[in-house]
């Protein structure tokens, strides 16, 4: 209790400064910084030759002594902005445990001044702790303009499955857990006490000494009533809306009451956003404060420099104002767009949203046999996707590993056994020993398979280099079934793809990605395009889209990434939980928590 009323505490005092810095640093980010980081980036690409960004090109990319040169410069840039952020909130909460008033002015300008020693070479690894420590343990106390660091599902979901990965990954966050909380007070340290970054971690290290687990618990409580906070305010809101429609005697749940509902869920969600920030470092500093006063170490008091501040007034209002003129032009410009019918709100056509087993019901069957393909059909799987590669003998198989061991249990490569030594293999006991004795199909058996039962299948190839007319041997077996019509053939490799085209050019190919920025839609021996989850976006859904070509994004195993895929509009969800899939598609836009919550509270009314 102590620590929550100290932490309320100092976000009271100086609370006005505290939403003041907030919002215009970040409607500065939004409009100016993010755009101007992007557009740098972009120019980068541009000046080293690159006008798209995929797995097969990103090395040499980043290997160019231009690329490496800007991405330095970025990463010093994006370090001061955004200590910036962190360094000002750190600021006006000191005056708020001195019981000093400051304006969001005050708090910028002398952060600007303290912040001058980040280009110091001494102080290099903040940009560590600041774009990526913090970022990567995602709880909630990094600077609002750096996105958190998430590592792809299909990474995640590899790494989960090899119990030796696992084991490493849970020790590296726990060594990063470790480390960040001895280092947890540095930035304060660095701020308030002009330390150099690494005198701030040795006393942070010496402070934290003896309360990691307490500050730990304290900021996880933060974070976690915080949101319930907001969850409490929206429910209580709507209540309200709904309470007061019906009072008024309106159509309970009409278009206009529907609107305010969901337009007062983004406000609150605005406002919440703008306090998460100050809150978790707010829960920071009292606990600074606290430790600091237990081993009486003594509290410096900031030093403001109030001449400074007027000399640059005039700068922090030249910039507020063109702030305002930016936020403006962009608003006018918006408006403009809608009512002249250039945008609008469902600029897309509502998709269906297609889904496809990923190695077939790999969740409940062992991946690529036929077993599993016939458990996708069970389930309503729109499409099957199974992985190709050559035997020594240049017989097709359908199998993802280029070695035989994972799924097979023998350590031998796929060019150097034949069809014949690889029929006998048991591909089912790893996954269960229910499925003892699957085995591995030909490609043609899947084929006829999928001919016979009306499935549409989704065929990558893996090459290894040591293939034999690989491409030509898949088309004629696709050409044998006559199945162009309900398959695509896809590749990591965007030559096995001309390859196909020069054989057979009705038959639709697909390049799949891991990484994909930039304008992909020239990559034209594509029709469509697979992307791994965490690369797709807005923007990207409406370049490919705008280029009459689909999306299918891979490998998408939770509800939350399946229901951000159909928001954005993709065509396609690639994914192992085939039910799971087709359930989140089935009440999408149709149900969830607070559609629940209104319709409850209608039934009350009626």
């Amino acid at each position: 209790m102590k620590n929550i009323k100290k932490i309320l505490n100092m976000l009271k005092l100086n609370a006005k400064a505290l939403v003041t810095f907030e919002l215009i640093y970040k409607i500065v980010s939004a409009v100016i910084f993010i755009p101007l980081f992007l557009g740098i980036f972009n120019l980068t690409m541009k000046i080293s030759g690159y006008s798209y960004l995929t797995f097969e090109n990103i090395f040499s990319f980043l290997l160019e002594p231009f690329t490496i040169i800007m991405l330095l410069l970025l990463i010093i840039v994006m370090t001061f902005y955004s200590l910036i952020d962190i360094s000002s909130i750190i600021v006006i909460l000191d005056n708020s445990y001195q019981k000093k008033k400051i304006t969001a002015k005050e708090a910028f300008i002398t952060s600007l001044k303290k912040l001058k020693k980040v280009f110091n070479h001494k102080n290099i690894l903040i940009a560590f702790l600041v774009l990526f420590l913090i970022p990567f343990l995602n709880i909630g106390i990094s600077s609002s303009f750096v996105s958190t660091i998430k590592i792809p599902e299909f990474i995640m979901d590899y790494i989960i499955n090899n119990k030796m990965l696992a084991s490493l990954y849970a020790f590296v966050v726990i060594l990063l857990c470790f480390l960040f909380f001895r280092w947890i007070y540095s930035l304060h340290y660095f701020i308030l006490e002009d330390k150099n970054f690494k005198e701030a971690r040795k006393k942070s290290i010496n402070l934290s000494k003896k309360n990691k687990i307490k500050d730990f618990l304290v900021i996880m409580l933060t974070q976690i009533c915080t949101s319930l906070l907001y969850l409490i305010v929206v429910l209580i809101g709507i209540f309200l809306i709904i309470l007061v429609n019906k009072v008024i005697g309106s159509n309970l749940l009409g278009n206009v009451t529907i609107t305010i509902i969901w337009l007062f869920i983004a406000v609150s969600f605005v406002i919440f956003t703008l306090l998460s920030t100050p809150i978790s470092y707010a829960s920071i500093s009292a606990l600074f404060y606290l430790h600091k006063e237990k081993i009486a170490e003594k509290i410096e008091p900031l030093k403001i420099d109030y001449q400074e501040v007027k000399r640059k007034r005039k700068i922090f209002n030249i910039f507020k104002i063109a702030v305002i003129i930016v936020a403006i032009i962009s608003g006018t410009i918006f408006t403009y767009y809608v009512y002249s019918g250039k945008y609008n709100f469902n600029i897309e056509y509502v998709r269906r949203v297609e889904v496809t087993a990923h190695r077939g019901a790999s969740f409940l069957y062992p991946e690529n046999t036929i077993v599993a393909f016939k458990g996708a059909k069970e389930l309503g799987a729109d499409w099957v996707e199974l992985d190709v590669q050559q035997t020594k003998d240049r017989k097709l198989i359908v199998l993802h590993d280029t070695n035989l061991k994972r799924t097979t249990g023998v350590n031998m490569n796929t060019w150097e056994a034949t069809y014949d030594e690889i029929k006998e293999l048991d591909a089912g006991s790893f996954f269960s020993l229910d499925f003892k004795d699957e085995r591995i199909p030909l490609l043609e058996e899947a084929v006829a398979f999928a001919k016979e039962n009306n499935m549409k299948l989704n065929i990558e190839l893996k090459p290894t280099g040591k293939e034999v007319d690989f491409e030509k041997s898949v088309v004629d077996v696709i050409e044998k079934y006559d199945f162009s019509d309900m398959c695509v053939i896809t590749s990591q490799v965007y030559s096995v793809l001309e390859n196909v085209k020069a054989y057979d050019k009705s038959i639709k190919t697909v390049y799949v990605m891991s990484l994909a920025y930039g304008d992909i839609t020239k990559l034209t021996h594509a029709d469509n395009f697979s992307i791994e989850a965490s690369s797709v976006n807005n923007s990207l859904v409406k370049k490919v889209h705008n280029a009459g070509k689909e999306l299918y994004v891979w490998t998408v195993n939770t509800e939350e990434n399946m229901q951000k895929m159909i928001k954005l509009n993709i065509d396609n969800i690639i994914t192992d939980n085939i039910t799971l899939a087709k359930d989140t598609i089935a009440k999408s836009r149709t149900s969830n928590i607070i559609k629940e919550y209104i319709n409850f509270i209608e039934s009350l009314f009626k």
